[in-house]
């Protein structure tokens, strides 16, 4: 049924319940995971009044995310091993979350992609929109939406 499943996470409670199922629909079907947490980039104001950042400063907080984001998507292969499921732990450097998930969908050639729905609600949804909303949107294979 399905070869490669990408599991999209941010270390939420909520998230963690779509990697439980992306682990068990992969070890249902014989598909291997791939999990992806995707780290922003330090936000840089450009505004009149803005604090300035020291650049050193950005580097060393960028990498803390890396490391955190290395952790959440080490542990997803260590439940994987678990269970004797093959899981790639990846991660991407994006601003642009919902595109960086298709890209590296797009990339390893998954054939499903499994993410938790957000918890947003009400305006803070209409304005800020939701990264789920739009890989549903602009994906070209399967979503599997959680809540």
């Amino acid at each position: 049924m399905y070869k490669r499943i990408l599991v999209a996470t941010d270390g939420s409670k909520l998230s963690d319940s779509a990697v439980a199922h992306a682990l068990d629909l992969a070890d249902i079907t014989g598909a291997e995971v791939v999990a992806l947490k995707v780290v922003p980039r330090y936000p840089q104001t450009y505004f009149e009044g803005g604090v300035s950042v020291d650049a050193e400063e950005i580097k060393h907080i960028e990498k803390q995310w890396q490391d955190e984001a290395l952790q959440v998507v080490n542990a997803i292969r260590s439940e994987g091993q678990k269970r004797q499921v093959k899981v790639k732990a990846t991660t991407a450097k994006s601003d642009l979350v919902a595109e960086a998930i298709i890209a590296a969908a797009k990339r390893n050639k998954c054939d499903l992609i499994v993410m938790a729905s957000h918890g947003r609600k009400g305006l803070k949804r209409l304005l800020l929109g939701s990264e789920t909303q739009q890989v549903l949107t602009h994906s070209h294979i399967p979503v599997l939406v959680l809540r």
